[in-house]
């Protein structure tokens, strides 16, 4: 109602994400004044903030005045309107200190509550950002990704620069492009425009080039009468915070040696991309095998078990000195310094309390990053569906990018399964860890009949609270020019 205290004095934070909302009527700002946080990602909402927020003289000192956090991507919205910088914690002047009996019991004068930080309306239908985004320099982090603006510069920007840099874009000239930036993408225009009269048949050659590309289908969380979930518990932020999970649907591994070079891809990714697991390490699964919801939890070394594989069940900490021991043997049998196998990866968990794990719906350890998979899900000939697995200690967009390359590598191994008709082969799955395959896929190009099918995996926090979403409309962009994804 108009008048009368708030609904929901003592609201900060207001979690609506991966819902199917439509819109969010007006009275929100007046019902939760102190809210800080609004989640708002995974819905349908076509407008915000202006079908949002009520006008500022409804709202004594304007709407939302603490509000430092706005997530809105995965939504429909269509304009972002340049009433998203009258949140009063946008601007430069502090944000207005509300009334003492309204006040969040935690802030006080030398604690002042966090000012308006954190906007993300990733992944919606926004053809323009305001102009007066530009006048909000407390906005710290922005994300903008996936949209398909008209300014191409600025799409470029959103994808790869920092906010500061995207900001200061959009105040040059007034909407982000002065006079002389405008003539030198004309004189760009005229000669791309020139180049291809010149060029001629480049058009036959690249619908050729489009056709000969790998298929991808992503299947979204929304269209999966059971999706695959994963749950982060909050240890893993201090041993091995990011995650990224699909599934992968329609993989061929029974034709003669298709499994040993699907092994091989992996180590080799292993070397490279991953950086000798460094960086990232991959794990993947035979998705039969698997019971989720999936739990990404640490454990003491004492108490974690698991079935590597190839061995019995064994505790972490005895796993990790039964292979120093082997490590120690092999050198002195090779009498070299270096060694091979999981034994170089063993320092990767020095000084670590506790190990990361990857934990089925029966308590099973599946997955014991960066050292080995368990036994119990392991790939076979006859796996058709994958579980993918990429985990990180150093950042989020490592985990996608080798989940892109992986995706792509598997697509390749498919369709070269599909074309070399083999009858036989090996039956020995350990001897996999050969050298990297030498695969050519420009050779007999025949677009595939169907495609791999991805299946989308939320990966979110104890509270429900999305943490990532695998792929998402800005993934597997990396491949783009040797990979087509239907959406």
């Amino acid at each position: 109602e108009p008048a009368g205290a708030p609904a929901f004095p003592q609201l900060r934070s207001l979690n609506l994400s991966a819902n199917r909302l439509r819109e969010l009527g007006p009275g929100l700002a007046r019902a939760a004044p102190q809210l800080q946080a609004l989640l708002l990602s995974g819905n349908r909402l076509r407008a915000l903030p202006s079908g949002l927020l009520p006008a500022a003289a409804a709202v004594p000192g304007g709407p939302f005045p603490l509000l430092s956090r706005l997530e809105a991507a995965d939504n429909e919205v269509v304009e972002l309107g340049a009433d998203i910088a009258a949140l009063p914690a946008l601007k430069v002047g502090a944000a207005p200190r509300p009334p003492a009996a309204a006040r969040v019991p935690t802030a006080s004068a030398d604690h002042p509550v966090c000012l308006f930080q954190s906007l993300d309306v990733a992944n919606n239908q926004l053809r323009e950002l305001p102009a007066a985004l530009a006048d909000c320099p407390r906005l710290k982090e922005a994300n903008f990704r996936g949209n398909q603006l008209k300014d191409k510069r600025l799409e470029k920007m959103v994808n790869g620069c920092q906010t500061k840099a995207i900001l200061e874009y959009l105040r040059a000239g007034g909407r982000g492009k002065g006079k002389a930036e405008s003539s030198r993408e004309e004189a760009r225009k005229k000669k791309r425009e020139k180049q291809q009269k010149k060029d001629g048949g480049d058009g036959e050659q690249d619908e050729l080039e489009e056709a000969s590309k790998l298929l991808v289908k992503v299947l979204h969380v929304s269209e999966n009468p059971v999706p695959l979930l994963v749950k982060a518990s909050p240890g893993v932020k201090d041993v091995r915070p990011f995650i990224v999970c699909c599934v992968l649907k329609g993989v061929n591994l029974k034709p003669g040696n298709a499994l040993k070079r699907f092994l091989s891809v992996q180590t080799k990714l292993h070397e490279d991309i991953c950086e000798k697991r460094t960086a990232a390490t991959i794990a993947t699964h035979d998705l039969q095998l698997i019971k989720g919801p999936l739990i990404y939890d640490v454990q003491p070394p004492d108490e974690l078990k698991i079935t590597p594989l190839g061995r019995k069940e064994i505790k972490a900490k005895d796993l990790l000195r039964q292979l120093q021991l082997e490590a120690e043997e092999q050198r002195k049998q090779k009498k070299r310094q270096n060694v091979s196998g999981l034994h170089k990866y063993l320092q990767l968990l020095d000084g670590k309390d506790n190990y990361p794990c990857l934990v089925d719906a029966e308590g099973i350890v599946i997955s014991f990053p960066p050292i080995t998979n368990s036994e119990k899900t392991k790939i076979r000939k006859d796996t058709r569906d994958l579980f993918l697995e990429v985990t990180s200690d150093t950042s989020l967009q490592i985990c996608k990018d080798v989940m892109d390359t992986l995706i792509l590598k598997i697509a390749e191994l498919n369709r070269f399964t599909l074309e070399n008709k083999e009858d036989s082969g090996s039956d020995n799955e350990s001897d996999a860890f050969c050298g990297p395959v030498n695969l050519n896929p420009s050779q007999n190009v025949q677009p595939m009949n169907f495609p791999l099918i991805v299946e989308q995996v939320r990966v979110v926090d104890t509270d429900g609270n999305l943490k990532v979403l695998y792929p998402s409309k800005t993934d597997l962009t990396t491949v783009s020019s040797l990979l087509t994804v239907i959406r």
